[in-house]
């Protein structure tokens, strides 16, 4: 019994680092894309394409399309129109930063998420995770100052989307949580992907580009890649608690400071790479300290 219990963590924990990769190579391919194709162009493709993993997924979990069905759809169009800001955002923030600094500054979600929660659903808030916020928002600063120091406006303009995604996020997961009392993580992810392509697809009038081969190879990489990592991600939490598994996300950023190297040739400044390594240990922190407080059934 014990093995089979080892093996499924196995299991999850190998599906979680493939979930990371994924989310990181669709980070990785909206960057690419984001160089000729507007981020209005990028969201609607993106979000179409992730559609068709996320229905093969349930296709062959035999709960097509009943899967779909939603107690609460107000809900989700509350939870689609922050989730297509905050995908603007993290758009901005790719199309003006390498990719390593992007995924950094995205790590300030768990960081806020735990201050947002105590404010909004009454959690405890404690002294370590004071003291990732503080982390987080020394390493923001760095990343500031080598912008300013660069003198680069469009550095600026990826950091405060950054931030402003990060912001957003915090609130959206807060949301999703309150949604997953009723509604299941499959329409959530259904639901936000379609209305985030009538969203992109409402930009059209405003100047779509033609799309050349490699645009068009970008954009759908950055679709089915990101359908797929929601896919892997919901595989591993069925096998493991979310507590156990979080910190394995965070070798996104060791798969996105790769693809900046051997990909973009974009290496990362002193006080970038601080700056993303601040905010990443501020959320492993955070993500440490809520493992130690997540409730364990009484004996």
């Amino acid at each position: 019994m014990k093995f089979d219990l080892d093996k499924r963590f196995l299991q999850a924990v190998g599906l979680r680092l493939l979930a990371a990769l994924l989310m990181v190579v669709m980070s990785a391919a909206v960057h690419g894309a984001a160089k000729t194709v507007p981020v209005g162009q990028i969201m609607f493709w993106r979000s179409a394409l992730a559609l068709l993993p996320i229905c093969f997924y349930l296709i062959w979990l035999g709960q097509f399309p009943r899967g779909l069905c939603t107690k609460r759809p107000m809900l989700h169009v509350t939870r689609s129109g922050f989730g297509v800001f905050s995908m603007v955002m993290s758009f901005l923030s790719l199309a003006y930063l390498p990719v390593a600094n992007a995924q950094g500054l995205a790590y300030l979600a768990p960081v806020l998420t735990l201050p947002l929660a105590a404010f909004l659903l009454g959690e405890r808030l404690t002294g370590p995770v004071i003291a990732a916020v503080g982390l987080g928002f020394a390493g923001v600063i760095a990343l500031l100052w080598e912008a300013l120091d660069l003198g680069g406006q469009g550095s600026l303009i990826g950091i405060m989307a950054g931030l402003t995604y990060a912001g957003t996020m915090a609130f959206v997961r807060v949301h999703t949580k309150r949604m997953t009392e009723s509604e299941n993580s499959s329409s959530i992810a259904f639901y936000f992907a379609l209305l985030s392509a009538a969203a992109g697809l409402l930009t059209w009038p405003f100047g779509w580009v033609s799309l050349s081969a490699e645009a068009l190879g970008w954009l759908c990489l950055a679709g089915l890649a990101g359908g797929a990592g929601h896919i892997t991600a919901n595989e591993a939490i069925a096998r493991a608690p979310v507590s156990a598994l979080a910190p394995f996300d965070f070798t996104g950023l060791v798969w996105a400071l790769g693809f900046d190297i051997l990909i973009f040739s974009q290496w990362p400044g002193p006080l970038g790479l601080l700056g993303v390594c601040a905010i990443t240990g501020a959320a492993l922190l955070v993500t440490f300290q809520k493992t130690s407080l997540d409730p364990r059934p009484k004996p």
